[in-house]
């Protein structure tokens, strides 16, 4: 039930407050630095909360982090090795959505312990810090398998996506 009102209670605002103009273009920065080191795509999305129709379902986050991979075109990329970090600030959750590319390579544990170091900055109310780290562990991972090309280009926004 406390992780329902949590989401019930959670204002808008209050995503703005912890992902100011400044940590977002910080992690823009970070996106379009991370991308130039390999041959991978990495999109970040936050959201503050699920809608109670969403929030019902025990495995929600994870289920809306799959659903936005699609909606923003994260599989559609020439190498199938787009990968989505989502931040649903209502739970303090985080997930990782990694495209085919990086079936049998990255296993899911190394994509959770870079969801667990994200949530432990974000309980210490590092978001700009904890999101920075997130995208250098992510990118850490995608370098191992897409080393850079010469004829890489920038296949997705390197702007977060607030989804409302």
């Amino acid at each position: 039930m406390h992780h329902r009102l949590t989401h019930l209670l959670t204002p808008r605002w209050w995503l703005r407050r912890r992902f100011p103009p400044a940590t977002l273009s910080a992690i823009t920065a970070a996106i379009g630095a991370a991308e130039r080191q390999h041959g991978g795509e990495i999109r970040f999305a936050i959201e503050t909360c699920l809608d109670l129709r969403r929030m019902l379902d025990p495995d929600a986050g994870r289920r809306r982090a799959i659903e936005l991979f699609a909606q923003l075109r994260v599989w559609d990329t020439a190498h199938n090795n787009g990968v989505l970090i989502y931040v649903l600030l209502a739970a303090h959750d985080i997930h990782i959505v990694a495209d085919r590319g990086f079936a049998g390579s990255v296993t899911a544990g190394e994509w959770a312990g870079v969801c667990r170091l994200m949530e432990a900055q974000f309980r210490a109310g590092q978001f700009a810090a904890g999101s920075l780290a997130g995208i250098a562990a992510v990118s850490a991972l995608i370098g191992r398998h897409f080393p850079p090309r010469a004829d890489d280009r920038n296949e997705l926004p390197d702007a977060p996506v607030i989804v409302s």
